[in-house]
């Protein structure tokens, strides 16, 4: 098949990575993250490949303690759209549909004495959008999208 030079550099890249539903896999998940965005060209020193970084362990976390069952694990999803407004979108699947997060939007103030409860609050402040989709009966994705620019 037969891809111009101007479809090839409008089209997205994808990377996906599956993990076991532990702490251990928060810190992995925050590293393929990372270093794929630097292959992709957004240095790790760079405050899109930093944010994008935090983005990632958020949802990890919140995958690996809220939508952990036994025996599964989560899927990370990546997804860089290039052109003139470069878009990362983070998507993290869990086997748990039942456990959804507050809609967008409509998060509680966290509370003071609480050391957690902040991470959907982060990802809210930090991406463009975000929220949760359930394509199937057995999983769920929690996702975000963030500019590069």
């Amino acid at each position: 098949m037969n891809v111009d030079i101007a479809q090839r550099a409008t089209s997205a890249q994808r990377f996906t990575v599956r993990l076991p539903a532990t702490p251990r896999s928060v810190r992995l998940a925050r590293h393929y993250a990372a270093r794929q965005l630097h292959n992709w060209g957004r240095s790790y020193d760079t405050e899109a490949n930093r944010t994008a970084a935090l983005l990632v362990s958020e949802l990890v976390t919140n995958a690996a303690v809220h939508g952990r069952e036994r025996g599964r694990g989560f899927r990370l999803r990546l997804t860089l759209h290039p052109g003139p407004h470069p878009t990362l979108r983070i998507e993290v699947t869990d086997p748990r549909p039942d456990r959804r997060p507050p809609a967008p939007g409509t998060l509680p103030p966290p509370s003071r004495d609480q050391d957690s409860g902040r991470g959907l609050l982060l990802v809210e402040a930090l991406s463009t959008h975000w929220g949760t989709t359930c394509g199937d009966p057995y999983t769920k994705t929690v996702w975000c999208e963030v500019a590069l620019t």
